[in-house]
């Protein structure tokens, strides 16, 4: 079952993962478009604010004699002022002055006016140009550099991408599988409850039915109906036991937070505990023993979770114990925490079985009667309270539970601790 809920806890994380990791994927590709855009548009601004000043120069200067426009030194070394501008110097007369290493002008822009964007002779560039008296002048940057920084935004953002979508991928699926494993293993649980708990319920139900269908195929003599109604009545109590055990753990699944907390005098409590029992044990020929502190032993839970404790550890004492056995119920305090213990001189746990005892249905001997809820219930309460269990053996041979808490209020003094210790048998 452990590697079937493994392999759902996978498959689903894998898929939670490709989903996240997809949404991350198209984040990322429009956060790089950004990237790449802002980028872009920096650079081409400053492109632009470089032709600006050169164009705002143009009416500082006259060409005497078919002059050309000449521009202005830079206010910075060349290697950080960036590429040379281009400039043309068109006269009135048609004809253009440039460099014999600037590329020919074409006709379509020899009247551009603002920043834009145009392809000459194959090579992209940002001109503008402006009128000087009778002539035209206009200035260009190739946008070199702009294709430069794409391109390295662009390969940083390809090497970037793959590697931040795998750890995330890694990251959803570790976290997936932490988060869903808990979950689906109460599912899983859940499930084996509700089947468990519908064997148990089968069984009764086929008792009762089978004896009603006998009853009312015949008649037959009073003696028989006598002892029909015995079982029907012990598998129907028994389905009443199951269901009411079942009903008080969904009703202490939706309390976990201990609602009704408050002090609670254990000794006193387990002594109430043991009164309700006597008759029970002395049914079945069992000497009921019971040692508490003669001070207080308080601590802090729901008093009636720790009656269903009591209650639970006592019937099965009583159950599994032989006739003219012993059950023994004892109280200690000690360095500030309280130990419940119940012993019996019954046939005691298998050393093997002590880790199971505690699963919901589960039994640890053969013996019927019992759906195998109870030490669930009682685990429940022990986690939930906060209490530590011992399962060990009895002086007698037997089974002895044992419960340790964190006690309510101060230690008791040295003196009381060797009075309670003197009146009650170590365990």
């Amino acid at each position: 079952m452990t590697t079937a809920v493994g392999h759902d806890v996978r498959r689903v994380s894998i898929r939670v993962a490709l989903a996240a990791t997809g949404l991350v994927a198209v984040a990322y590709f429009i956060v790089a478009v950004a990237v790449v855009a802002i980028v872009t548009g920096n650079l081409t601004g400053q492109i632009d604010q470089r032709l600006g000043q050169a164009i705002a120069h143009v009416p500082d200067q006259h060409f005497p004699g078919g002059g050309h426009f000449e521009l202005p030194p830079p206010d910075r070394p060349s290697d950080q002022y960036g590429p040379t501008l281009l400039n043309w110097t068109i006269h009135s007369d048609g004809t253009i002055f440039t460099s014999s290493s600037n590329p020919a002008l074409p006709a379509a822009y020899q009247r551009v006016t603002g920043p834009q964007t145009v392809t000459i002779n194959g090579i992209d560039m940002r001109i503008a140009g402006a009128a000087a008296g009778d002539d035209y002048v206009v200035v260009a940057q190739t946008l070199n550099s702009v294709a430069q920084a794409q391109s390295t935004v662009i390969t940083a953002e390809l090497v970037i991408g793959p590697a931040l979508l795998l750890v995330v991928f890694l990251g959803a699926v570790a976290i997936g599988r932490r988060v869903a494993l808990p979950i689906d293993r109460a599912r899983v649980r859940q499930l084996e409850f509700t089947a468990d708990a519908s064997h148990e319920l089968r069984t009764p139900l086929s008792v009762i039915e089978a004896e009603t269908t006998l009853a009312l195929g015949r008649d037959r003599d009073a003696g028989w109906y006598q002892a029909a109604f015995r079982r029907v009545d012990g598998e129907s109590k028994r389905m009443r036991r199951l269901l009411d055990d079942l009903l008080w753990l969904a009703r202490f699944d939706a309390t976990r937070g201990s609602p009704n907390a408050e002090p609670v005098d254990l000794g006193v409590l387990a002594g109430a505990t043991v009164d309700r029992f006597r008759s029970v044990a002395e049914a079945r020929h069992l000497t009921l023993e019971i040692h508490v502190p003669k001070t207080g032993a308080v601590m802090t839970a729901p008093p009636e979770w720790l009656d269903r404790l009591l209650g639970v550890l006592l019937d099965n004492a009583c159950k599994y114990s032989p006739a003219d056995g012993t059950v023994r119920v004892s109280v200690a305090r000690d360095a500030g925490r309280l130990r419940l213990s119940v012993d019996d001189s019954g046939p005691g746990i298998p050393v093997e079985e002590r880790d199971r005892i505690f699963d919901r249905f589960h039994r640890a001997t053969d013996s019927t009667g019992g759906a195998g809820l109870g030490l669930a219930i009682a685990d429940s309460i022990v986690r939930a309270t906060g209490g530590r269990w011992r399962i060990g053996s009895s002086p007698t041979g037997g089974a002895s539970m044992s419960v340790a808490w964190q006690a309510a209020g101060p230690a008791p003094r040295a003196a009381d601790r060797t009075a309670r210790t003197e009146g009650a048998d170590p365990g």
